[in-house]
């Protein structure tokens, strides 16, 4: 059996984080499930960027924010992109175009219309949670 690499957008795993329970809570259970979460440097800082951001502190404390992103780093295999893509209309997110073709990841899951409008990318899904959860 082929082994399954996950790529989820800061978008996916803040929603999964508000509510564990929804569509993006039920992916970032089944991705992890089911293989195994990919990063990068430059997404791991984006990631605690957002994840810091005070217009969040109104619904989660700035250490459970933390301590939750620090987890999906920590449990992720870190990748370091040796490939330049430049094919997003928001140039924020070929970051996830760059690690997922350079580690030949099995799909990116994203609600970012920049990135879904690209599916396929190069023979990578790029799928909502909707998506997703119907195939996986």
């Amino acid at each position: 059996m082929k082994a399954e690499f996950w790529i989820l957008d800061t978008n996916i795993l803040l929603r999964a984080l508000f509510n564990e329970d929804s569509a993006p809570g039920t992916v970032l259970k089944r991705a992890r499930e089911t293989g195994t979460l990919l990063v990068s440097t430059e997404i791991a800082s984006e990631y605690f960027d957002v994840f810091s951001r005070p217009k969040f502190e109104k619904y989660i404390d700035l250490e459970t924010r933390l301590a939750f992103i620090e987890n999906i780093i920590s449990n992720s295999l870190v990748i370091e992109p040796t490939e330049r893509v430049v094919a997003c209309r928001d140039p924020k997110d070929n970051m996830f175009l760059e690690l997922a073709v350079t580690a030949g990841a099995t799909c990116i899951i994203s609600g970012d219309q920049d990135l879904l409008v690209l599916h396929p990318f190069n023979g990578i899904p790029i799928l909502s949670t909707t998506d997703f959860l119907k195939l996986f």
